[in-house]
């Protein structure tokens, strides 16, 4: 079965709320494909958009999170995950230290490109990752 983050172009699974993401499926035209409680996004660009926005602006700027410690303890909480397997996952694939600085994203593209993949590795596996797509989803949020 496809995983539910590729069925709905929304790779970390961001789940729905009063915010209305740029490329976001309204829920009066929303597909039957996914579950009620996450977004859907016309294309695989417009879910990467979301989620580059959501961990560079909000994560980044807003809550001053800098680690991958600190952005996976708040996107996926103990009471939803194992969110020490999942900080031990994303560290691993991306060779980032949990507790390292990533960096400034302007000054740092590349590695928070790699912890968003490693996040959407970590959400939906490896079925249908679209690199490209999460690349022009980059520029969108950075543009």
């Amino acid at each position: 079965m496809i995983p539910r983050g590729i069925r709905n172009n929304n790779p970390l699974n961001i789940r729905r709320s009063k915010d209305q993401w740029q490329g976001q499926i309204a829920p009066s035209l929303r597909r039957g494909l996914g579950e009620a409680s996450f977004c859907q996004f016309e294309t695989m660009e417009y879910g990467w958009r979301a989620a580059f926005v959501l961990l560079t602006r909000t994560y980044y700027h807003k809550y001053r999170l800098y680690t991958i410690r600190g952005i996976v303890s708040k996107w996926a909480p103990a009471s939803e995950n194992n969110t020490e397997a999942y900080i031990r996952n994303v560290s691993r694939l991306t060779g980032i230290d949990p507790d390292e600085p990533i960096g400034i994203p302007s000054e740092s593209p590349a590695r928070w490109m790699m912890v968003g993949a490693a996040m959407g590795i970590q959400e939906c596996g490896t079925e249908g990752f679209d690199m490209f797509a999460m690349m022009r989803g980059w520029g969108m949020a950075r543009g």
